[in-house]
């Protein structure tokens, strides 16, 4: 019998961290969206910059002084959503961290834990990705699914802090399940490149288009951006998630006597690795490198996304003990 104290407080207050993280992040999501969403005409930027009834003068204009120019409005509210955004990143850290004191091991044992460090590594891969200002604006797409699976962690996977079960209690789960996080993180971000990519492709080239949605397009970076952002992290995420897989059929060497045994989670996992690998081979491939590619590379996500919830919380094999409690 498993006697290792769990500590309540500090089990709260990683409850309680994980609830300002979510509602943080939200907040963060309505302000990046305000900056997506204000579409401010070039004559509007330009009378934020030069006020009515000003004299538009340079340094060898005597007795002039100009202020400085004031940030556009779209602007300042997407660094106050940036700068929101960090604050929820720490936030769902100290849940991680907090969880971990409190159980005396390493807090990814089950789904709501492994769910919540694959959601931080998804934010820190595009606090990485996305540093550049101009692409600020995808932050409301990657918090979109990023806070939808937050969601459905704390709602619905949520597993009180207690010791993991004496088949997890092994070395091997902080090195297995952390990289395996990792690398499902970052395919977040690669997964919302390819779609956003699609749909920049999408988009009427006519830069005039009338509409909301057109207009919201248009300050989506260009496609080629897109593809590059899809196409890095994958590059990135790919080995880190393939020795993920062989870190875990090493465990399952030392756990079952056996290194591979077609178990639903491990099987679907590889099919993953698989199908990532099919994108980086279409994406040097000539007459596969844009639309076919981003397609695969969905796919991949697609497969992960399965793997997550169907393949844990519905079928039966030897990973099932990883599902809720």
């Amino acid at each position: 019998m498993n006697t290792v104290h769990v500590d309540m407080t500090l089990a709260r207050y990683s409850d309680w961290a994980f609830s300002s993280a979510l509602l943080t992040l939200v907040v963060a999501l309505l302000l990046l969206a305000v900056e997506l969403a204000y579409v401010r005409s070039r004559s509007d930027a330009a009378a934020e910059l030069v006020p009515a009834g000003s004299v538009a003068a340079d340094s060898t204009t005597p007795g002039i002084v100009l202020p400085a120019p004031r940030r556009p409005f779209d602007e300042r509210v997407g660094r106050a959503g940036l700068a929101v955004v960090y604050v929820g990143i720490g936030l769902l850290l100290a849940c991680i961290v907090l969880r971990g004191l409190a159980t005396a091991r390493v807090p990814w044992g089950n789904m709501y834990e492994f769910i919540n460090l694959t959601c931080w590594c998804g934010l820190v891969a595009g606090a990485v990705v996305l540093r550049r200002p101009q692409h600020r604006v995808l932050w409301v797409f990657l918090l979109v699914p990023v806070l939808i699976l937050l969601t459905i962690s704390g709602r619905w996977l949520y597993a009180n802090a207690a010791p993991v079960m004496p088949a997890l209690q092994s070395y091997w789960l902080p090195i297995h399940v952390s990289v395996v996080s990792l690398g499902s993180g970052v395919f977040l971000v690669a997964g919302v490149a390819s779609i956003l990519f699609l749909v920049k492709v999408a988009q009427p080239a006519d830069p005039d288009s009338a509409g909301m949605l057109a207009a919201v397009l248009r300050r989506l970076p260009d496609p080629q951006t897109l593809d590059r952002i899809a196409y890095r992290t994958t590059i990135f995420a790919f080995p880190v998630f393939g020795f993920g897989v062989i870190f875990g059929a090493i465990w399952a060497e030392q756990a079952w006597g056996r290194y591979w045994g077609w178990d639903p989670k491990e099987t679907v996992a590889f099919v993953a690795w698989m199908v990532y690998a099919a994108y980086l081979h279409a994406r040097s491939t000539a007459g596969w490198r844009e639309k076919k590619a981003a397609w695969i590379n969905i796919a991949g996500f697609v497969v992960m996304v399965f793997n997550l919830f169907f393949v844990n919380l519905v079928t039966v094999g030897l990973h099932s003990y990883a599902g809720v409690n």
